[in-house]
């Protein structure tokens, strides 16, 4: 049986693992301030809210953080950061094709933009980054599972923030 100070590093170990795919997904709301030119992907099949410089935002922030990630050397690290630029590119574009693709099915259901669809708006971009990140990491299945409820989790504590200090519309 692991002890408890294990299984805090390994939710440490975890968490930095996914730290490119938060920082994609918490960039975009950001770009709303932008601006310049900021066009919706598509309006028909993904409303108002996903954008081209919100999409290649995220993809910056994840590329800048795997760049950190492999600066910082830490020992505790579940993947090499060797080809740190690679890893940004997929993490972040995983978090943002992730987070399209549950904007394209939630408005073919009809679910109205800033309206909650629990739980796919708090894990759609974790989906999207392990799946392009699944070859460069061999995470057991209850890494996976554990790493999809923490973000469930911090996600709905990072947009009730976001919410809080007026860059989100709604807490959700």
């Amino acid at each position: 049986m692991p002890t408890l100070a294990a299984t805090a590093s390994h939710l440490l170990q975890l968490l930095y693992f996914m730290a490119p795919a938060y920082a994609a997904n918490m960039a975009p709301p950001f770009v709303r301030y932008w601006k310049g030119w900021n066009r919706p992907i598509s309006r028909r099949w993904l409303g108002e809210h996903k954008t081209i410089i919100g999409f290649g935002i995220g993809v910056l922030a994840a590329v800048v953080m795997t760049f950190i990630q492999s600066r910082v050397a830490w020992p505790g690290t579940l993947i090499t950061y060797d080809h740190w630029a690679a890893l940004g590119v997929r993490f972040g574009a995983g978090a943002m094709a992730g987070d399209v693709a549950k904007s394209f099915v939630k408005r073919r259901l009809g679910i109205a933009p800033g309206h909650p669809w629990i739980p796919w708006d708090q894990v759609d971009f974790a989906l999207g980054a392990l799946a392009l990140v699944w070859g460069r990491a061999a995470l057991p299945w209850v890494d996976l599972a554990t790493i999809l409820l923490l973000t469930a989790a911090g996600h709905i504590l990072v947009n009730h923030l976001g919410y809080w200090i007026g860059i989100r519309d709604v807490r959700w």
